[in-house]
């Protein structure tokens, strides 16, 4: 039940009517129209814009014509408690108290669908997220990134849309091969007793090699590691499938499953690169040229030399971007057009991927590219997750490992768990930078945002506990004759806007406004308990441990959306703490 979608189609309704009497002008579409969640200075429950919308159409002053709209909608709707006009022309609504008593009880009768967009037109996404190199376990960097494209992916299944999770493994370059020599020296280092080079600024230091080492080598008794050149393919596949499962346990651990992993490796094979170049040059949007210095690089010291080149400024980047160097090697950029012609062929209605802040300024030109291939400016959506900063006692906070130069999602969900760690690292936008602070994720006070809204709902639990029910007992009431409460009403107030929040959320790919709403309704939830410390009548439960039908209900529209919500963002809803 979205209240103002609903308050928006009865005031289409009655434009129409008044412009088939000739009282109004309206254009051929409503469009700009809006019934939005007013300001607090309005002190109402919906605001439209409609008088300023049409205004000039019907060269009228808005406020003017507000009035002619107000006595039309007072006609139509025996809900409506008050109907005002603000400058410069909004019209404010104020609902009845019935209008919220048969709100809760729509909520109660339709709790599984309550918060999802029926109008929005259903698609299918594919998601790219994560896609870390396969060369050892995720680190915090990766972490709000994967955490970003889960939810996103949880939004757009709650809205019924139609979503597939990809990672897209790069397994395929030197990064490979130096990972694959990494993982042969620590062999070496096992069986052999030889020293890793650690000088060799090429290979990867972790010590979590030695545990890719030692799998291998109790699972691989039959393969002779004395010769490099002759294992490397094997070795390369088995250390690959080492890294991918630490990879997978690291992602599950945040609650996180992907339903594909894309291998750039078999693009290659499959010659996905030679065909998406013949598609281009086909298209007139390949040459050979030489490209330029980079901005920093010094000019002595670059060579020019003549490139197969992809015309990426023809759609919005600043330079043409290589396709095939001079030696004829497929640049990295070459593999991931190709990777997403094969994401253009799968016909996904939408694709979205979700970058580290070190490939923000890799949007453009991939971006041409998905234009290029498919015709379309609106196929492709790029969302940037920005770095987390990690704090401690009001200090960087450096966490002793085993790992390599940094910390794990590992280390991470074993100083705070998964749920601080999913609702915390969403919750500022993702395109801001991030402070995760340990020492607040540990208080049990306000400035907790997660204990806040868990403490809500296991407040709400004790209440139906109390009386040997629980939350997910089905109410059975059949008289709604009641009436909330102002500071009632002021919660559900807060509640009708949860569709606002899932359509917000959707639509811009923003999942941080699920917490942040969340945390909102939680603390007036909290603020109305409390009053019951000083006011027995506030009190949920009277003295003889009774509760009315009204509370019962009451209680259950804040749990269900509080449920629902945290089920979205992946966070658990414990009924004690």
């Amino acid at each position: 039940m979205n209240i103002f979608d609903q308050y928006l189609d009865k005031i289409k309704k009655i434009l129409i009517d008044l412009s088939k009497n000739g009282d109004l002008i309206i254009p051929n579409s409503l469009d700009g129209i809006t019934a939005e969640i007013p300001p607090v200075k309005f002190q109402c429950d919906i605001s439209t814009n409609v008088a300023m919308v049409l205004s000039k159409i019907n060269k009228k002053s808005p406020e003017d014509l507000a009035k002619i709209i107000v006595e039309a909608i007072k006609k139509k709707d025996e809900l409506i408690e008050e109907i005002s006009i603000a400058k410069p022309g909004f019209i404010n609504i104020k609902l009845k108290p019935v209008f919220w008593t048969n709100f809760a009880k729509e909520i109660i009768e339709n709790s599984k669908t309550f918060g999802i967009n029926i109008k929005e037109k259903k698609k299918n996404y594919l998601i790219e997220f994560v896609s870390a190199n396969p060369t050892g376990p995720l680190h915090v960097g990766h972490c709000r990134g994967a955490i970003l494209g889960d939810v996103i992916a949880n939004i757009l299944l709650f809205n019924n849309h139609k979503v597939t999770k990809e990672y897209y493994v790069n397994d395929y370059g030197n990064q490979i091969i130096n990972f694959t020599k990494s993982v042969y020296f620590r062999i070496r280092e096992i069986i052999f007793n030889e020293p890793f080079p650690t000088d060799n600024e090429d290979l990867y230091p972790g010590n979590y090699l030695i545990d890719f080492a030692q799998n291998i080598i109790k699972s691989n008794k039959n393969i002779d590691f004395k010769n490099f050149d002759k294992i490397s393919e094997k070795l390369t596949n088995l250390s690959i499938q080492e890294s991918l499962t630490l990879i997978k346990n690291n992602l599950n651990s945040l609650g996180i499953y992907h339903d594909n992993f894309m291998s750039e490796k078999k693009l290659v094979i499959n010659k996905e690169v030679e065909k998406v170049v013949e598609y281009l040059k086909n298209r007139k949007f390949v040459y050979k040229g030489k490209i330029k210095a980079p901005a920093g690089e010094n000019i002595n010291n670059w060579i020019e030399r003549e490139q197969l080149l992809f015309k990426s400024t023809d759609f919005g980047d600043d330079k043409d971007r290589a396709l095939q160097k001079s030696d004829a090697a497929w640049t990295y950029f070459a593999s991931d057009v190709a990777y997403h012609k094969n994401k253009l062929d799968r016909k996904f209605d939408k694709l979205i991927n979700i970058l580290g802040a070190d490939h923000s300024g890799y949007i453009k030109r991939i971006s041409s590219s998905v234009e290029a291939l498919s015709n379309s400016k609106d196929k492709l959506i790029c969302k940037v997750s920005q770095l987390v900063k990690l704090i401690k006692d009001k200090k960087p906070f450096k966490m002793s490992k085993r790992k390599g130069d940094y910390i794990t999602v590992d280390d991470l969900i074993s100083e705070v768990g998964k749920d601080a760690t999913r609702f915390i690292m969403l919750s500022r936008s993702s395109d801001v930078e991030l402070d995760f602070d340990f020492d607040a994720v540990r208080e049990k006070s306000k400035d907790n945002p997660l204990y806040y809204v868990q403490y809500c709902y296991a407040r709400i639990a004790s209440v139906y506990r109390n009386i040997g029910l629980s939350l997910d007992t089905k109410l059975n009431i059949k008289d709604y004759n009641f009436v909330y409460s102002s500071d009632e009403i002021n919660i559900l107030k807060k509640i009708s806007e949860w569709p606002k929040c899932i359509e917000a959320s959707s639509s811009r790919l923003e999942p941080h406004r699920i917490p942040v709403y969340l945390y909102e309704l939680s603390s007036q939830f909290h603020s109305y308990w409390n009053l019951g410390k000083e006011n027995p009548n506030k009190r949920f439960i009277d003295q003889k441990q009774n509760i009315t039908d009204d509370k019962l209900v009451f209680l259950k529209t804040v749990s269900n959306v509080i449920k629902s919500g945290m089920s979205i963002i992946g966070v658990n809803t414990p009924e004690k703490m």
